[in-house]
């Protein structure tokens, strides 16, 4: 039985890659590389703030200096800061599932690659009336998923065992984090990477509505 529903942020519960995209465009103007295409941000997120910069900074011929990386990532953060919540809702279904596990008694929790005080200030601005067991974005005592590190630690500091977790995520990054963790995985298709990236890093199921996920617990 399920005691613990573990939720990836970005594309999971929240769609935000509007923010983001905005926030790593006006980092990069600002320092003089070119900015992307909103869409294409859906491929360069996943990873944390960090490798999201790393894909972005493009310099045709050469990669971009540790100085130039530490000024974008402070623009942006500086940015992000004051806007991460200008476009960034839950998805259509999201509330209604955290809900039902009120009724429940499920309790449930965030894992994000995202720096722990945006991950924290998102999910208590957007779901003020759930009560999340724990949130947990990228703490610097931790590895990044997907280490199994950080997930394993925040089972603990709920007390449950992790057979009796379900863990939920939008990519690949997702399903290998539970695999790496050895926990079940509800993969969902309506986040930021295509179906065939869940089913090719080994998803056994991909909910394609929010209400799904309860058909795995």
């Amino acid at each position: 039985m399920t005691k613990l529903c573990i939720f990836d942020l970005d594309g999971t519960l929240v769609n935000s890659l509007y923010d983001l995209a905005d926030a790593m465009n006006y980092a990069l103007v600002k320092n003089g590389f070119e900015p992307h295409d909103r869409e294409k941000y859906r491929f360069m997120v996943g990873n944390g703030i960090s490798s999201l910069a790393d894909r972005a900074m493009v310099i045709p011929k050469g990669m971009a200096t540790d100085k130039q990386k530490k000024l974008v990532l402070a623009d942006f953060n500086e940015y992000y800061n004051v806007h991460c919540m200008d476009k960034t809702v839950p998805y259509d279904g999201i509330k209604d599932v955290l809900d039902e596990l009120d009724k429940r008694n499920i309790k449930y929790a965030v894992m994000s690659n995202k720096p722990d005080e945006f991950a924290k200030i998102i999910v208590e601005k957007l779901f003020p009336e759930n009560k999340f067991a724990t949130i947990w974005g990228k703490r610097d005592n931790y590895e990044r998923k997907p280490s199994p590190q950080a997930v394993l630690a925040l089972i603990k500091e709920v007390g449950v065992d992790k057979s009796e977790c379900l863990y939920i995520g939008d990519s690949n990054v997702d399903v290998f984090t539970a695999q790496n963790a050895g926990l079940k995985c509800c993969a969902v298709s309506w986040g930021f990477r295509p179906k065939k990236e869940l089913s090719d890093a080994g998803a056994e199921f991909i909910a394609d509505k929010p209400s799904e996920i309860l058909t795995q617990l």
